[in-house]
């Protein structure tokens, strides 16, 4: 793969591992100094990944909330807000969504192959679409995303570090593929229960099990939520 950002994997999910409910609205799972922690962490880093189903559902505006974090930024010389950066296989995306026109930060879409010239089309200058199929893809109507493109291409851009917000089938995929350096893991002190509400991961294997456990690295309770970070590199 090359060279790659180091990766930070947040989520925030009930004691029984859900993301989410059924509900049309978004389960807070998390709280006001949570929330701030987690614009510090955005703060630190050059770009911000999440799916397209998250763009979707959530209409996220993935923008760095404290002024004065922005300042601050702007005074190394770097734009208030991270790059914002996205994966689609179908190419299913609104240029309306905030992603794409919340802040002028600026914004990649990594597509399948297939969907690439439709959503450049679609999206018009709101975005970058870049073709991110496996080697040898490319033009041929591959239907994946491939990680590995991903992360090179925007080391090669100069993201040095990236911060993975979600949902459910990419946090699921960067941590089976041994992508993530260091994971925070927020959890609610309820249960959602649904077996129909997204959950953290989906199932499969994943490197890091029993006889290659991660490393608690900190522990921190912020009103009645528990964060929990692991290191994984």
């Amino acid at each position: 793969m090359g060279e790659r950002p180091y990766v930070l994997l947040s989520c925030a999910m009930s004691v029984d591992g859900y993301i989410d409910d059924v509900t049309p609205h978004r389960l807070l799972l998390s709280n006001d100094e949570d929330f701030d922690r987690v614009d510090a962490v955005r703060a630190t880093c050059d770009a911000i990944l999440v799916g397209a189903g998250t763009v979707r559902r959530d209409d996220p505006r993935l923008l760095v909330r404290s002024p004065e974090r922005g300042r601050e930024r702007v005074a190394r010389g770097l734009p208030p807000s991270p790059a914002k950066v996205t994966l689609t296989v179908t190419g299913d995306l609104d240029p309306n969504a905030a992603f794409f026109t919340a802040g002028d930060a600026e914004k990649i879409v990594y597509a399948a192959p297939a969907a690439v010239a439709k959503l450049a089309g679609r999206l018009g200058g709101a975005a970058e679409v870049v073709d991110a199929g496996a080697p040898g893809d490319g033009g041929d109507g591959g239907d994946t995303v491939d990680l590995g493109r991903v992360l090179s291409d925007l080391h090669g851009r100069g993201v040095r570090r990236l911060m993975v917000e979600g949902g459910t089938s990419v946090h699921t995929r960067f941590l089976r593929e041994d992508l993530v350096d260091e994971l925070h893991l927020v959890v609610a002190p309820f249960f959602v229960g649904d077996p129909a509400a997204p959950r953290f991961v989906l199932g499969g294997d994943f490197p890091r099990d029993r006889r290659r456990r991660m490393d608690l690295a900190e522990v921190r309770k912020m009103g009645d939520v528990t964060l929990l970070r692991y290191s994984l590199s």
